[in-house]
């Protein structure tokens, strides 16, 4: 039986204007700059302020026109953006979320950026290099192929078989794997020596190859590599020794040649370009006040187009009604993303703040951090924990001691006996102090170290201390032995 009834429900709805925001606030600035280009081409009511001079005129009216033009002028920080309609665009110039002296700052402060020199390839190095060893147009075809499928580390990933293959499919050719081999070992053997290895092994067996070491040395370490290599990933110093006929000494000597080896020869080949963070805020002491900036710089001022306002003015007939309610709806959505623009600069330095408020300690002296969580900072600026995370999300700042990740502030505490809070990175600070101060032959446990930090009154676990020293990149205690 179908029947009526009433029921009340408490519920939480975004509108589309704050899932906007919310998209926005989590974009770092170099997004937020691809962002704002994709919604200048969407929207053709929104432009950007290109000539500095006329946006600051007609955000700055003559003193005579102040009196009457206060009244109407409005721009993303002058008026509220619902109260913002389409009669006062008919009625304005300019809709902005810049100030016009963040206008002027940005005209005075601009800074030279060093121009990035150009960088060859690794890929035509190699080729470079190989060519100067032989003329066959088939080992160059090999090696081309080789050296297209070397990865950032500089290893050869994909199996060596198929890359044969394809070649033979590709130009009808019948190269055998055995040749393939040899050009591969060429390869190995260019600079850098050890590129295009398959594994560990190959590529320290190539370096040691292409070195110049004492002959015994060099010997020994190829012996080494090629039948005890599990003894020395293991640190089996013992079974070496013995394997090998030699002393500890000799052994010692082995051992430091193969420890300065690279393990990953493609590495550090990233161009300029590719390994650049451009922070997102600037912190500057200035005799203990903290100066914040937001780095937007780079950003594009935005405003309403004032072209489209003939069109729907009252008294205007030049545009169908298809046409003016399509610039209506292009209107509010311009609105919305410039004030959003606004609302996001405020979120991000009013966290930024309370950030630098809390970890005064560390901007001014560059080392003690305090536990903080994301709820600490919620309560501070009065949002969700939601948005802080939003705000966290892929931004860096950049302090008198470096640029870091926001991310890196926010650390859990310990309790010590006092009944006092230190932070996770005051004690990753001091695993790794002791681990450094250890007898390297006798390299101590987990379990010491956690008995030592809890001897100086921090309560710690072995397994939290096995996390802190994991997320330090120190290996096990075994791993640390040496000779």
């Amino acid at each position: 039986m179908i029947g009526l009834s009433q029921q009340m429900r408490l519920g939480l709805r975004l509108t589309p204007q704050q899932v906007q925001y919310l998209k926005l606030l989590q974009l770092p600035n170099l997004a937020l700059e691809q962002r704002i280009k994709t919604e200048l081409e969407l929207n053709p009511l929104l432009e950007t302020a290109d000539e500095m001079e006329q946006a600051l005129e007609q955000a700055q009216p003559d003193e005579a026109e102040e009196g009457s033009a206060d009244e109407d002028r409005t721009d993303g920080q002058s008026k509220d953006s619902d109260s913002y309609t389409l009669e006062d665009y008919l009625n304005d110039d300019l809709a902005g979320y810049k100030s016009p002296e963040s206008y002027r700052r940005s005209d005075e402060e601009e800074e030279y950026e060093r121009p990035i020199a150009s960088t060859v390839p690794m890929s035509e190095r190699l080729m470079n290099q190989f060519r100067l060893q032989g003329d066959d147009d088939t080992d160059f075809l090999i090696a081309e192929e080789i050296i297209g499928n070397v990865d950032e580390d500089g290893y050869l990933r994909r199996e060596l078989e198929l890359i044969v293959q394809d070649l033979n499919l590709s130009f009808g050719l019948e190269i055998p794997i055995a040749k393939a081999e040899q050009v591969l070992r060429r390869i190995q053997l260019l600079d850098p020596p050890g590129i295009a290895a398959r594994n560990l092994q190959e590529c320290l067996i190539a370096q040691v190859k292409a070195g110049a070491y004492e002959a015994h040395l060099k010997e020994l370490a190829l012996k080494i590599l090629e039948e005890h290599f599990d003894d020395l990933k293991l640190k089996r110093f013992e079974n070496l020794a013995t394997s090998l006929h030699v002393g500890m000494e000799t052994l010692k000597k082995v051992i430091e040649l193969i420890q300065h080896l690279n393990p990953k020869p493609g590495e550090g080949e990233f161009s300029a370009q590719e390994n650049y963070i451009t922070p997102d805020f600037i912190v500057k002491n200035d005799d203990g006040d903290f100066l914040i900036t937001l780095n937007d710089r780079s950003l594009p001022t935005l405003r309403i187009n004032k072209a489209y306002r003939d069109l729907v003015a009252p008294k205007g007939k030049k545009a169908s009604k298809e046409a003016k309610d399509f610039i209506k709806q292009k209107f509010e959505s311009a609105k919305w993303f410039i004030a959003s623009i606004h609302q996001r600069r405020e979120t991000l330095l009013k966290v930024m703040r309370a950030i630098v408020d809390r970890q005064r300690q560390w901007f001014e002296e560059g080392e003690v951090l305090k536990p903080m969580i994301y709820k600490d900072i919620a309560e501070n600026v009065g949002v969700d924990i939601s948005t802080i995370s939003r705000v966290v999300n892929s931004k860096y700042v950049q302090t008198e001691f470096g640029v870091y990740s926001l991310k890196e502030f926010f650390t859990s505490g310990l309790e010590t006996d006092s009944g006092e809070d230190v932070s996770n990175q005051m004690i990753k600070l001091r695993i790794k102090d002791i681990i450094s101060a250890e007898n390297p032959k006798k390299p101590l446990n987990d379990d010491k170290i956690a008995a030592m930090i809890g001897a100086e009154g921090v309560r710690i676990a072995r397994r939290t201390v096995a996390k802190y020293r994991e997320q330090l990149g120190i290996p096990i205690a075994r791993l640390r032995k040496k000779i």
